[in-house]
Order: structure tokens, then sequence, then C-alpha cells
């Protein structure tokens, strides 16, 4: 019984290797989750060593960038030194910064000297603030950008606006003749040619000085004489008195707004505010009808007016045809005699003259190859003259709608104006220099600078009523007089050799000098 029963037992190492076949599928499994997570590992090791490289990177590049900070901060103390100001142990972080506006700003002139629109001056147009960086070779074809410029935008009013009388004894004009180009011959011409600087608002940081053989002196200032007694001194610098400490009757206060009065001479004019304008962007630029009843404004794609007495807006001035992409800022603006016009310069290098009462464009001009900054009518409203970061100023035909002359200088032009009797065109720039042309022929008459001249970048140009005087204002705070000698042949055409003195017979007559901040004249 027991032999018979005896083969039904199973063999004794069938359940070993059972047991042995699955100890070895659990070892492969293992096997292979630990291929997986090897093979994991080794991925986010190469992920950490790339991390670890980008870190080190961006340390050796931020130690490059203080280093060059650094050099820069002790080039521009070694300048300050050099330009008379206070040693290179006394801070100069207290100068106001060249973009300092809490919105975004439209692109700023160029640079000067003291990297006036450098800095508003590198930015392409339409991008935010400017900076803050001096022009490099690789950066020739950056625009200029002046500083008195920025945009705003409000709803629209249907107000009528029938012009103003026209203007009576105006008398010049110009004679047609085809375009053409004057090189201003003056002296400079060894100044290394490149583009205009960036664009921005002028900040007072000094900065590297322009590439120029023919640098403006920097001349020690002559002694003074001994001053008067201080009961008859007369004091420019009102910024630096304490307001706290003046009488009642040498200043007035209003909300966000003050003014100071001259305590040493008496009082002759009174300030107030009228009114407050407010736009939706910044305003570039603000310029009055002649009448004086209307201002106009420009901004971020569109040109205001408003009524001077009640500061209600009478109409917007915008071209609906451009791309609604992006920034467009109106740069200049200027009113026609009659004020039937209204001429605009904007970042697309186009100029706009648009008859106010339909609210349409007159005429368009097209020619300059970068932001335009500066427009004048002539009094007999039939000519416009602009200015542009291109370095030409431009004289345009309204009966035409053509390009009459194109005088082209070394540098960015920051402003420009027409004489009353339309014989003469002025011209400021980044390279110090005001220039006086024929308008007629386009021959440079004048070039005011060297020892008497502006020792920084000219930003604001105008002509007194009588037409026998200049005003100019610049980045290095002064205001200066100029005479004009008329009795010059306004045909000739000066040469490089010649000094200031030698060619109309030009000089600056009067320094005005106190200004905190670059000032503007109009």
């Amino acid at each position: 019984m027991y032999n018979a029963h005896r083969g039904m037992v199973p063999a004794p190492n069938s359940r070993l290797n059972e047991l042995l076949d699955q100890v070895r599928q659990e070892f492969d499994s293992q096997q292979n989750r630990t291929g997986e997570y090897e093979s994991n590992m080794a991925q986010q090791v190469s992920e950490m060593e790339l991390v670890r490289q980008k870190v080190y990177n961006l340390e050796q590049n931020q130690v490059a960038i203080k280093q060059r900070y650094e050099e820069d901060v002790a080039r521009l103390r070694h300048e300050l030194e050099a330009r008379g100001g206070p040693p290179s142990h006394v801070s100069i972080s207290g100068l106001p910064p060249h973009a300092g506006l809490s919105q975004p700003q439209p692109p700023a002139i160029g640079h000067g000297p003291s990297n006036l629109f450098g800095g508003i001056m590198a930015n392409p147009p339409g991008q935010g603030a400017p900076g803050l960086v001096p022009p490099t070779q690789d950066q020739q074809q950056q625009q200029v950008p002046p500083p008195h410029q920025m945009g705003a935008s409000q709803a629209l009013q249907q107000g009528a606006f029938g012009g103003y009388p026209p203007s009576h004894g105006m008398n010049g004009g110009y004679n047609p003749q085809p375009p053409q180009t004057t090189a201003s011959p003056g002296p400079g011409k060894g100044r290394v040619n490149r583009g205009p600087p960036g664009p921005s608002t002028p900040h007072q940081a000094p900065s590297n000085s322009y590439p120029d053989a023919r640098p403006s002196p920097q001349l020690g200032r002559p002694p003074s004489p001994l001053p008067p007694h201080p009961s008859h001194q007369i004091i420019n610098n009102l910024a630096d008195l304490d307001l706290d400490s003046l009488r009642p009757e040498q200043k007035r206060e209003g909300n966000e707004w003050f003014a100071i009065f001259n305590p040493r001479i008496p009082r002759v004019l009174d300030v107030d505010l009228k009114h407050t304008l407010n736009h939706d962007s910044v305003v570039c630029c603000v310029r009055f009808s002649q009448d004086g009843r209307y201002v106009a404004t420009g901004c971020n794609r569109s040109a205001q007016i408003f009524d001077v007495a009640d500061g209600r807006q009478v109409t917007k001035l915008q071209d609906e045809t451009v791309d609604k992409d992006g920034d467009l800022y109106i740069r200049s603006v200027c009113f026609s005699p009659d004020g039937r016009y209204l001429a605009t310069g904007a970042e697309d290098k186009q100029i706009r003259v648009w008859d106010i009462g339909s609210r349409t464009i007159r005429n368009t001009f097209s020619g300059h190859e970068q932001d335009i900054y500066s427009l004048d009518f002539s009094r007999d409203g039939k000519h416009i003259a602009s200015g542009s970061g291109d370095r030409s100023v431009r004289l345009w035909d309204l009966e035409s709608g053509r390009e009459g002359l194109c005088l082209t200088i070394e540098d960015g032009v920051t402003t420009v104006a027409i004489s009353p009797t339309g014989e003469l065109v002025a011209a400021g720039s980044l390279d110090k220099s005001v220039r006086v042309w024929n308008a007629h022929t386009g021959n440079l008459l004048e070039r005011l600078d060297g020892a008497e001249g502006h020792k920084d970048s000219v930003y604001s140009v105008a002509f007194a009523p009588n037409g026998k005087s200049l005003v100019s204002g610049s980045l290095d705070k002064t205001i200066k007089m100029w005479e004009l000698d008329n009795s010059a042949p306004n045909g000739r055409m000066i040469g490089p050799g010649l000094a200031s003195r030698d060619r109309m017979g030009s000089k600056c007559v009067k320094t005005f000098e106190g200004h905190k901040v670059i000032p503007w004249v109009d």
C-alpha cells in the first residue's frame, strides 16, 4: 500500500525551483528600477552642473559690470574735477538723475558733452525710459534725443476753431529754389564722424566728452572784482535760498509749487498757477499760439490744443492712419502765425501740418532720418524750419509741399528758429554751437562758440522781436544773449579758419547764470 502511493509525491526540488524563479524575477525587476533611478540621477546631476555654470557666468558678468561701473565713476569724477566741480572725495550722488520720472518716458535726445540725451535719449523709439549710457561706435545709428519732449491724450472735443486774424507787417519769405545740401564749413571738421546719440531727457551728471578735434575751451573764469556791499549785491541762485526763512513778499506758494523773488531787487511781477492741463501720458513739448490765446501740447500719438482763458481742450489732433502698435511721441509742435495750422514733428520722422478747424492734415513732409525735435514757422506762414537728431536743419515750402534746403552739421540738432524777417535761420546742437544761416542761399553766416560760447550742448534758441539779437540756452545752465551784426553781407559763406568774431562780427553781450537745471528759451 505504501509503495502504491509513493509515486504521487512531488520531486523534492520542484518547490525550490519555483522559489528561485520568483527571487530571480524580483531581482531583475529591482535591477531595472535601479537602472532607471541611476539614469534620472545622472540627468539631474547634468542639469545641476548647467545651473552651476550659469551661476558662475552671472557672477563673472557681475564682477565685470561692477569693475566697469567703478571705472566710469572714477572717470566722471575726474572730469567733474577738471570742470571745476567738487573734489573726488565729495560724493556726486546729489546731482539730479537723468530720468527720474515715475511713469514711462519716451526716448529722449542724444548725448552732449555731458551725456545729456545720451542716457534721453539710447533706447529705440517708443521704448520706455531713456538709458544712461554714453554712445559708443556701435550706437552710431541711435537717435538723438532734445530733452524738452515727452507725451499724453484726452477725450476729443468737437469745438470749432476759427483761427486768428492774419498778421500784418510780415516781410521776408523764401525765393523758390531746388533742394540742396549745404554742410556747415565752420571749425570742427576734424571731429569724429559719428551718428547722433540716442534719445533721453537731459541729465546733468558729467560724462564722456564728445570726440572732437576742436573741443570747446575749458577756460577758467577771470577773477571777479570785489563784491559790492551786501545791500546792493544781486544774487541769481534763488534756488539756494531757504523758502521758510523768506518774508511773505519774497515768495509765493501753492499746491505743489512755489516761486521765489529776488530779495535784492524790487519785485516787478507776480506768479500764480492758472491751469493744470492733465494728460494721459508724458508731455513732450508745449507751444503758445502767436496771440497767446491757445497752447498746444505734444504727447503720445496726439497733439492737443487748450484755451488759455479757461483751460478747456479745444481739439485733439491724431493721425488715425498710423500703426496702432507701440508708442509714437510728438516731440515738437508749432502754430502758424495766423493760428490756422499746427505743425507737429514725431518719432516716425514725419512733419504733419494740421488744419486745426477741420482736424485734417494739410501737408506731410518726409526726409528726416531720425526724430524731429524742433519746428518753427516763418512769420509769413509760408515756410517751416525743422531740426532733427539726424544732424540736419531743413526748410520746407508749404505752398509747393517740397523741401527747400537741407543744412547739415556735425552733430544732432536740438532746436531751430527763423528770424522775424525770414532772412536767417538759427540752430542749436549737441556740439555746443549755435549756427546762423542765410535762409535763402543756405550759406552759413555765423557759428557762435569758442571762448564766448556755451561749454555744453545747446538746447534752445530764439530770435528777439527786432531780429538783431539771439538768445540760447544750454546744458551748461546758462542763457547767452548774442548781438548779431547784420551789416555783414548775408550771402557770403564763412571759412573754417575764421574765428567767431571774424565772421558776422556777432558777439555775446550777456550771460545769464543762476539756473540749477537746463534753461529753455522760446
